[in-house]
């Protein structure tokens, strides 16, 4: 019985589960599923900045609702259509923009809010369901982003694109408070998020680059 469990497990994460259409088809509507609760989870600070700041910083505001939203188009891509060869040049390049943008963004934020909230509780939070539940969810990012890079495709083009979103994006946040409502006992801690922030963008982009990059040469 613990034979076939351990077959069981590496079946699933292994090259051909991971691509089978019942794990793509189930990823992609938890994750579909998941950015639409993220989106609802962020709705009154989008609406307050909204009314006080410049409205294109609105784009800048939910976070791990749109790493999971690349995440989830680029498993569709990967469903629906496994073989680049078939895909035109400018739509390969918006994939990969897409797909880098998915690895990055949803190991950062993934790997951040637990940061965040188990910050919180050292500091003397006390967590309930939902911080669990955050927990869990976005842990999830953070391992299917490691696990899906092999299957997506980098170029330096789309590496440096997805470096200009992230980076800027880490620089909007904290220049112009916008980033993600914190726990009160981190209020004074914000010049250690924000840098602890642009490490998690920038190893998140070179495990981009080391992860997605040894599929090049296969996906031509």
């Amino acid at each position: 019985m613990q034979e076939r469990y351990i077959q069981s497990a590496r079946f699933w994460l292994g090259e051909k589960g991971l691509v089978s259409p019942f794990m793509l088809k189930s990823l992609f509507w938890i994750n579909a599923l998941g950015t639409v609760y993220g989106f609802y989870w962020y709705w009154d600070q989008l609406q307050k900045v909204w009314d006080t700041k410049p409205g294109w910083m609105v784009l800048l505001v939910p976070d791990s609702p749109t790493a999971s939203l690349f995440f989830t188009i680029a498993i569709g891509w990967l469903w629906l259509s496994p073989e680049r060869r078939l895909s035109n040049p400018n739509t390969l390049i918006i994939r990969s923009f897409v797909e880098v943008l998915a690895v990055v963004t949803s190991f950062k934020y993934g790997i951040w809010a637990v940061a965040m909230i188990f910050g919180g509780q050292a500091q003397g939070d006390v967590l309930n369901w939902q911080h669990y539940m955050l927990v869990g969810s976005h842990l999830g990012m953070a391992a299917e982003a490691l696990l899906y890079a092999r299957f997506f495709q980098v170029r330096k083009g789309t590496l440096a694109a997805a470096a200009f979103w992230t980076l800027y994006n880490d620089l909007a946040d904290y220049r112009f408070g916008i980033f993600p409502y914190l726990s009160d006992v981190l209020d004074d801690d914000l010049s250690v998020i924000q840098a602890f922030t642009m490490l998690l963008s920038v190893t998140g982009l070179g495990l981009a680059l080391l992860l997605c990059g040894g599929r090049r040469k296969r996906s031509k």
